[in-house]
């Protein structure tokens, strides 16, 4: 039994370019894939966020037009009810690293909120790639990755071949134009090696202990990749 750790955003809104605050928080696909294949393979997830707020679901995720169908929509729904874990995070700075046997950042638009310039989070993320664990980052989450840039503009994460959310697919939910600043384009200032699938379907790439995949479809894919590493 392996211990699994989920950075998920404290974010409730997204702050636009105009400045308005867009409401958002975590991705329920991008939680839930992944706690019922770690949970489902017999493991135990904990879920961390900043200052330990509780996060919120961001409630677009649960559509019917997103999830697939209103079947899609209902048992996601559930699955996130029953899992009580998200109602008892434990604050980023507070966590172990030692304690846990592999990372997992779910996105959504939160993380462009909070986890972008979270230096806590970013830490853990320095230190999770150093450790040689399983790190997975799936679709906005990677905005996180912004985090560990030090004084000089340098990360660990230089030259990773990474995956993340679009552009074209940030333009396909109509927010390219409002955001302050698109992921994929600062996943390839910082550098790293960024690459892509086609729009909306699944696309994970691994290097070394790094997992990182697209979209929300890629989720669960990329939770499959790092079981057989845990």
């Amino acid at each position: 039994m392996a211990e699994i750790l989920f950075v998920v955003s404290g974010a409730s809104y997204w702050t636009l370019k105009n400045g308005h605050r867009h409401p958002t928080g975590y991705w329920a696909e991008e939680f839930v894939a992944p706690y019922n294949e770690f949970t489902g393979a017999g493991h135990n997830v904990t879920v961390a966020t900043p200052n330990a707020v509780v996060p919120v679901v961001d409630t677009m995720s649960l559509r019917p037009s997103m999830t697939g169908s209103e079947e899609n929509s209902v048992r996601q729904e559930a699955d996130i009810e029953k899992a009580e874990v998200l109602r008892h995070p434990i604050s980023i700075k507070d966590v172990d690293l030692e304690s846990f046997d592999a990372v997992y950042y779910p996105g959504g638009h939160g993380p462009m909120e909070d986890l972008a310039t979270d230096a806590d989070s970013g830490l853990l993320l320095r230190r999770a790639l150093a450790s040689g664990k399983p790190l997975g980052i799936v679709c906005h989450a990677p905005a996180a990755i912004l985090a560990t840039r030090d004084e000089n503009g340098e990360t660990p994460f230089a030259n990773y071949r990474v995956a993340g959310f679009t552009n074209d697919e940030e333009e396909g939910v109509g927010f390219a134009s409002k955001a302050k600043w698109l992921l994929e384009d600062e996943l390839r200032a910082l550098p790293t090696s960024y690459s892509r699938g086609p729009i909306w379907e699944p696309y994970t790439v691994t290097d070394r202990n790094l997992y990182t995949g697209q979209n929300p479809a890629s989720s669960g894919p990329l939770a499959k990749e790092m079981l057989k590493a845990i």
